[in-house]
């Protein structure tokens, strides 16, 4: 009798299992995962096998593509194709670019992509017999931004610590550099600026425009400039105070940005390196080796070369009066002959010829006479035209009244009232 009771247990047991509804089956396009396009450029990259690099010094183009399984043959009818629209000689070691692979075992190379910079790129695209070359850029904003600040120390600490641009500070050293002498800043001293920030499709930071707006008080002295375009034709702009003057001098007061005066001119100074007493008929700038020499003037280089003494050296004619050289230079950026603007660099800081140390010996003529710039009475630059000032008074008046109202930030007081 147990036995027959376990036998028909068994029996219920396993038609319950027959009966047990079944799981509802999953349609196997239902278990495949989402796949997010990834697209860049133009292009759906999960249909690539996508590289990365950099152009290394001496990497050419064909050897990038030869190294990708792309024959000399097609390298050289792809440079062919795109030469009216790119130059593949002109990659720059340093640039980064994409390749665009195949994803089969051959990964050859069929989408070449150049980045000129954080904004534009270059796409070479030969994945058919249709070779073609494009440029484009990606879509920027601008945003507007005000930022103050008291100097403690130096102008560089004061912006940099409110994490600005540092292309603000080489803004305000170049629209104060005739107004300012920034070798002799008070602390106490303050400012105000109002330019634009570029965000790279909203997001990714992409450096700082031309300031639009300053405010800078030296010794309690008050300084404005605003940006101001005289010739929309040309596309001219320039800096003028709140009474239509222009900021500028014909001369800048230093051929670099925040050196340091190591030597001044003097009739009788003891020469480092020849170790004797003799005069010194230029200013010495120390820098880092590498930096920037700046013309500061329009004229023509009328010297380009190089002697035991001065080394690399630049001279430039300015008009019938002036004339600037620049000694020591560790490079020459100009040619003889050739016209350069005020500001434009014509070579870098270096100690060749007779220097202890990276600097530039900036010498000064007037009429033919070596003299001390720091003790020339410099000319204007021209000033705005007269039947511009009105327009240009109203265009500042809303502009002015923004400056005014940025409160001055203080990192000791937070921000400080303000007193314009």
């Amino acid at each position: 009798m147990k036995k027959v009771l376990l036998f028909l247990a068994f029996i219920l047991f396993m038609s319950s299992c027959k009966n047990a509804k079944e799981p509802d089956k999953i349609a196997p396009e239902e278990i495949k995962k989402e796949i997010v396009e990834t697209v860049e450029f133009g292009f759906n990259l999960n249909n690539f096998l996508v590289q990365k690099d950099t152009v290394k010094f001496g990497d050419s183009f064909g050897q990038i593509l030869l190294g990708h399984h792309i024959e000399y043959p097609k390298i050289a009818e792809i440079t062919d194709k795109v030469k009216d629209s790119f130059d593949v000689r002109k990659l720059r070691a340093g640039k980064t670019y994409t390749l665009l692979k195949t994803k089969d075992t051959t990964e050859k190379a069929q989408v070449f992509i150049y980045k000129h910079d954080n904004i534009k790129y270059t796409i070479v695209d030969f994945r058919d017999s249709i070779i073609q070359a494009y440029t484009h850029k990606k879509p920027v904003t601008y945003v507007q931004r005000e930022a103050s600040g008291v100097i403690t120390s130096t102008l560089s600490e004061a912006v940099l610590e409110q994490n600005i641009d540092y292309n603000v500070i080489n803004g305000l050293s170049s629209i104060y550099a005739w107004t300012v002498d920034f070798f002799k800043l008070q602390k106490g001293d303050r400012f105000k600026v109002i330019y634009k920030e570029k965000y790279i499709e909203d997001s990714i930071y992409a450096g700082s425009e031309q300031i639009e707006a300053a405010y800078f008080e030296h010794n309690g002295k008050p300084f404005y400039a605003f940006l101001y375009e005289t010739d929309t034709i040309k596309s001219i702009s320039d800096y003028y105070d709140e009474e239509a003057n222009t900021l500028r001098r014909a001369f800048l007061r230093a051929p670099l940005n925040f050196s340091r005066i190591s030597s001044r001119y003097s009739p009788r100074r003891f020469h480092p390196v020849l170790k004797r007493w003799k005069s010194h008929k230029g200013t010495d700038y120390a820098a880092p080796r590498g930096t920037p020499i700046m013309a500061t003037a329009n004229g023509y280089v009328t010297k380009a070369s190089y002697t035991k003494g001065n080394g690399k050296y630049v001279k430039i004619r300015h008009n019938s009066k002036y004339e600037t050289q620049y000694l020591h230079m560790s490079k020459r950026a100009v040619k003889a002959g050739q016209f350069v603007k005020q500001g434009d660099v014509i070579g870098y800081v270096g100690s060749t010829g007779l220097a202890t140390g990276p600097h530039v010996c900036y010498r000064f003529w007037v009429n033919g006479r070596q003299v001390d710039p720091y003790k020339q009475d410099l000319p204007s630059a021209e000033p705005i035209k007269p039947e511009l000032k009105e327009n240009y008074l109203k265009f500042i008046s809303t502009i002015k009244e923004q400056l005014d109202c940025i409160p001055i930030y203080d990192p000791q007081e937070e921000f400080v009232t303000d007193l314009n």
